[in-house]
């Protein structure tokens, strides 16, 4: 993975909420990230929220391949129904329902 050193808590929440077992979280999106919101905090998720604004804005020229780079072996949003810029948009709306 590249450039994870610089979004640590979006690594870590892909690692943990999206990794290989992901399932043991919950089948949908919503599930996860209900999950993740009833096991962190207002801070914590403030956190993670600007953490993928910044990475969209360090790597708006190829969001896409940036993405695969850094988190491929973890997350595929295609499988997700998504495009990258879907996927972190779909992440922030359910960080802040």
């Amino acid at each position: 993975m590249e450039q994870t050193d610089q979004y640590p808590g979006l690594t870590e929440f892909i690692q943990v909420y999206f990794g290989e077992d992901f399932a043991l979280w919950g089948n949908t999106m919503a599930d996860i990230l209900a999950l993740y919101r009833s096991e962190s905090n207002p801070a914590e998720r403030s956190t993670l929220v600007s953490e993928i604004d910044r990475f969209r804005r360090d790597n708006a020229s190829d969001l896409d391949a940036a993405f695969e780079a850094a988190y491929g072996l973890c997350l595929d949003p295609p499988l997700w129904g998504h495009t990258t810029a879907s996927f972190l948009d779909e992440l922030k709306r359910l960080l802040s329902d």
